[in-house]
């Protein structure tokens, strides 16, 4: 089945698949990730390319969307995910991203999420986006809010303990 890809002014963003361990593998092992996101305990190439097999192409395949890897039109650089998550515990699809460090703060997490924004309520007819972020995750409260998201409150997933923060985005 084709999926559909997307772009903005300076990114691709395409279905991640398991061509993509390696920078996957990458990605879940930065810092960041381990303190905002959690462990993944993904701890090889092969184990990525488990992880995108088993948490990421089943949702692809279901719904259509799911975690976007993240490409440069200029230089083909694999910088980051965003994505649109059928997540327990969330009412409503949530938004993520993620970006390796060097490419953070250059207002690809802004472009890339403001393009998932779009084609979630345009595109894939979802009328709800959620969001969820640590207390401590100044960056993505800011770009969330940025994005329009309003906090709406704390939740915890299940299996986990921390409360998270809890935004939302409609459209009537």
């Amino acid at each position: 089945m084709k999926f559909q890809t997307f772009e903005t002014e300076r990114l691709y963003l395409k279905p991640t698949s398991r061509e993509d361990a390696a920078f996957i593998f990458e990605l879940l092992n930065c810092p960041k990730w381990i303190r905002y996101i959690g462990d993944r305990k993904v701890s090889s190439i092969p184990a990525a390319e488990a992880y995108i097999q088993e948490r990421m192409l089943p949702q692809l395949e279901r719904l259509g969307f799911s975690n976007y890897t993240l490409t440069t039109k200029e230089g083909n650089d694999k910088i980051g995910t965003c994505g649109l998550y059928d997540r327990e515990g969330i009412s409503g699809v949530d938004i993520g991203f993620a970006f390796l460090p060097q490419y953070e703060k250059k207002g690809y997490a802004f472009e890339a999420a403001s393009k998932m924004k779009e084609v979630a309520l345009s595109v894939f007819g979802i009328k709800r986006i959620s969001a969820i972020t640590t207390h401590d995750n100044h960056d993505s409260k800011r770009l969330l809010e940025k994005l329009g998201f309003q906090q709406k409150g704390v939740v915890t997933l299940p299996e986990d303990s921390e409360a998270l923060l809890l935004y939302e985005i409609h459209q009537p």
